[in-house]
C-alpha cells in the first residue's frame, strides 16, 4: 500500500492502536521524526493514517511531543482532515467520566511550547473558531450513533502540564468560560490550521477535575483506568466519524492560508 492517505487521527493517552490491517512507515520531517511510525490502512473506503500521539510506548509526555512534526508528516502523506481523540478532566459536575465531549472552543494555557510553523515573516491566521465545522457535525453524528450522544461544543481549557490542576486553577479555569481541560490539544489545534487542515477534537472525560464539588483530586491511575473501559467506544465513534467525513472540502479551513505569503512551501 502506498504511503497516501486523506484523513489523519491522532490517538491520545491509552489509544496506541486502532486501524486493523494497516502497513506502517516511517516518516522525516524537518522538524525531526513524529511520535511514531504512521500506520495506514482503509476504512469505509477512505485512506486513514494513525500516529500516537506519545508514542507506542508512552514515552513523550505531554510538553515534549513533537507536535511540528505530527502533523507535518500527516500532510505530506496527503492528509488533510484530522480528528484528534484526547483524554480529558471535567470542569463541570454534569461532564462526568465516560462523557464525550465535542468542543468548539479552546483556552490556551500552555507555556515554552513551539507553537507555529511561522518563524520568520509576519504570518497570521485566524484561529477565532479552532475546530472544524465539519468534522465536528462528522463526529457528533457517530457519537450519537455508536454511544447514544456526544456534548455538542464547550471550551478545552489546554495546560502545561505534566502536572494536573490545583483546585484553585480548576474552579478558576471553570469560571473563566471552560467547560474541560486538557494538556495536549494546543498546540496541536493551531498548527493544523497553519498548514491549512480540517481539526476536530473528540474528548473522553476521564475524570472531574480537582476544583469540581466533592472531588477528591484526579490521579494518573484513575485517568488510564477510566479510558482503558471506554476505549472501545472511542474507537467505534472514530472509525464511523473517519466514513462520515466530507470527501470534498468546503469549510473555512482549507482556505485558512489564501492571501497569505508564506515562508515555505507546504508538503
Amino acid at each position: 500500500m502506498n504511503a497516501t492517505a486523506e484523513i489523519g487521527v491522532i490517538g491520545g493517552s491509552g489509544l496506541y492502536a486502532l486501524l486493523e490491517g494497516a502497513t506502517e512507515h516511517e516518516l522525516s520531517t524537518p522538524y525531526g521524526p513524529p511520535s511514531d511510525p504512521v500506520t495506514i490502512a482503509e476504512v469505509g473506503g477512505r485512506r486513514v493514517a494513525f500516529l500516537p500521539r506519545h508514542g507506542r510506548d508512552h514515552r513523550y509526555p505531554p510538553h515534549k511531543i513533537p507536535y511540528r512534526a505530527n502533523l507535518w508528516a500527516l500532510r505530506s502523506l496527503g492528509v488533510r482532515q484530522i480528528v484528534a481523540p484526547c483524554a480529558v478532566g471535567g470542569l463541570r459536575p454534569d461532564h462526568g467520566p465516560g462523557t464525550f465531549v465535542v468542543p468548539d472552543q479552546l483556552i490556551d494555557r500552555t507555556s515554552g511550547r513551539v507553537q507555529t510553523y511561522y518563524d520568520e515573516g509576519a504570518v497570521h491566521v485566524s484561529f477565532a473558531d479552532p475546530y472544524c465545522p465539519d468534522g465536528r457535525a462528522a463526529v457528533l453524528a457517530a457519537a450519537g450513533n455508536k454511544v447514544g450522544s456526544a456534548v455538542d461544543g464547550g471550551t478545552m481549557v489546554v495546560i502545561e502540564g505534566p502536572r494536573f490542576s490545583t483546585r484553585a486553577e480548576s474552579r478558576w479555569y471553570a469560571s473563566i468560560g471552560g467547560t474541560i481541560v486538557n494538556m495536549t490539544g494546543h498546540p496541536e489545534a493551531v498548527l493544523a490550521r497553519e498548514l491549512g487542515l480540517c481539526y476536530t477534537a473528540i474528548a473522553l472525560v476521564t475524570d472531574l477535575d480537582a476544583g469540581v464539588e466533592g472531588e477528591g483530586g484526579v490521579t494518573h491511575q484513575e485517568v488510564f483506568e477510566v479510558f482503558g473501559r471506554n476505549v472501545e467506544r472511542l474507537r467505534g465513534v472514530l472509525l464511523e466519524a473517519v466514513t462520515r467525513l466530507p470527501a470534498e472540502r468546503k469549510c473555512p479551513c482549507g482556505t485558512a492560508l489564501d492571501g497569505l505569503k508564506l515562508p515555505f512551501d507546504l508538503p
